[in-house]
């Protein structure tokens, strides 16, 4: 019901919050569509929440969620303020089926939520964010840039996984990206951005950042790390989704496997194969590495490249045998799993982080309830004067 009523439901939301709460406002991004991304992630992970109820990953989700707000200064009377706003964007978006039994069972789950947030931010010995000076800045072409940075304190991290970020340049604006190299001992770390669109921060890091320049980073996340098994390797990668798997082939360099290690890494054009040298060389280097590069023919659609990975992949064997990391675009991790899945591989050593993904993205299927909030369809706006002619 509210499903059927959201952008009703999320606009009640905020305005009660904002109204009630207005030093809340000041946790939000000021930009209007930055605002509304805020928005709807906030509701896509409420979905996520009541649709794992039954699930044991639920618990560890919420105290690592309540752990990484830490960077947007959440405190505890701010779960009270979200959860009062919450409960009433729900009955008045409801009616009358906003019961008293229902209003009992959302706010008992609601106090659910906040306490496992809650409970996670106060356990947890880390700062709210590592600063971190950028101390490299390489731009390849105009839309992708590698940025080193050096924070002020050793950064505790897994190669393979993933931290927010967040400039002065965009306030209360923050992205993940995955963390590109292996812990070094002067704790530097690399960041790989792909330029979005319409993105202010990802524009931001690669066309307008300066040398000296400080950005935050949250606590290190995801499960995207190596599990070390007595098992042939084989990385999958697509775009700037390549940054976890160089961390995890320079973990690899000073634990080499007695297996084979395959890497297939997809591009959308020959120009986008930014680090390219530093993988030849790696191999060479390494001995026993494959690598596969998939581009699409000049002048096709980079779509074509999805078909050439296709093919390679089907001309591997011994899937069953091998742990697989998938890294990159939510289609593109979505599609490729699947993909291994027919051709033998087996599921609990399929690895990866996982990333929604929009209806609209997997061919037009109808939006599921956490991903209206996500990827919410344009209005189709009815006129009145536009009438078909009668036959």
């Amino acid at each position: 019901m509210v499903e059927r009523r959201a952008e009703h439901a999320v606009k009640f939301f905020y305005s009660h919050l904002f109204w009630h709460n207005p030093g809340i406002r000041r946790l939000f991004p000021d930009s209007a569509g930055e605002l509304e991304r805020q928005r709807d992630r906030l509701f896509a992970a409420l979905t996520h929440v009541v649709s794992h109820l039954e699930n044991d990953t639920l618990l560890p989700y919420l105290r690592d969620l309540g752990r990484d707000h830490r960077k947007f200064l959440v405190g505890p009377e701010h779960y009270a303020a979200v959860g009062s706003s919450l409960l009433a964007a729900l009955a008045t978006t409801s009616g009358a089926a906003w019961t008293p039994e229902v209003e009992k069972a959302w706010s008992e789950a609601y106090q659910v939520m906040a306490d496992a947030m809650t409970a996670g931010a106060a356990a947890s010995e880390d700062p709210p964010w590592w600063d971190a000076e950028v101390v490299r800045h390489l731009q390849y072409g105009e839309d992708i840039g590698v940025l080193t940075l050096s924070p002020r304190a050793p950064l505790p991290y897994r190669p393979g996984q993933y931290v927010s970020v967040n400039s002065p340049r965009v306030p209360a604006v923050w992205r993940t990206y995955s963390l590109a190299n292996a812990p070094r001992p002067d704790h530097t770390v690399d960041l790989h951005v792909s330029r979005i669109e319409g993105g202010l921060l990802s524009t931001a890091l690669v066309r307008e950042i300066q040398l000296g320049e400080t950005l935050r980073l949250s606590a290190p996340a995801g499960r995207l790390t190596l599990r070390h098994a007595d098992r042939p390797l084989t990385f999958i990668a697509a775009g700037t989704g390549w940054a976890p798997v160089r961390a995890m082939l320079e973990e690899l360099a000073d634990h080499p496997p007695d297996r084979d290690v395959r890497l297939f890494l997809a591009a959308r054009d020959a120009a986008h194969l930014y680090d390219r040298p530093w993988i030849d060389a790696y191999a060479a280097a390494f001995g026993r590495i494959g690598v596969t590069y998939i581009t699409p023919a000049p002048g096709r659609h980079r779509n074509e490249a999805t078909a050439r990975l296709a093919t390679a992949l089907g001309n591997r064997a011994l899937w069953p045998e091998q742990d697989v990391y998938l890294s990159g675009p939510a289609v593109f991790m979505e599609e490729t799993a699947l993909l291994l899945e027919e051709l033998g591989a087996r599921p609990d050593r399929l690895f990866h982080d996982t990333v929604p993904v929009s209806g609209a993205a997997r061919g037009g299927r109808p939006l599921g309830f956490g991903e209206w909030f996500l990827h919410r369809p344009a209005p189709h706006w009815h006129n009145p004067s536009d009438r078909a002619p009668r036959g």
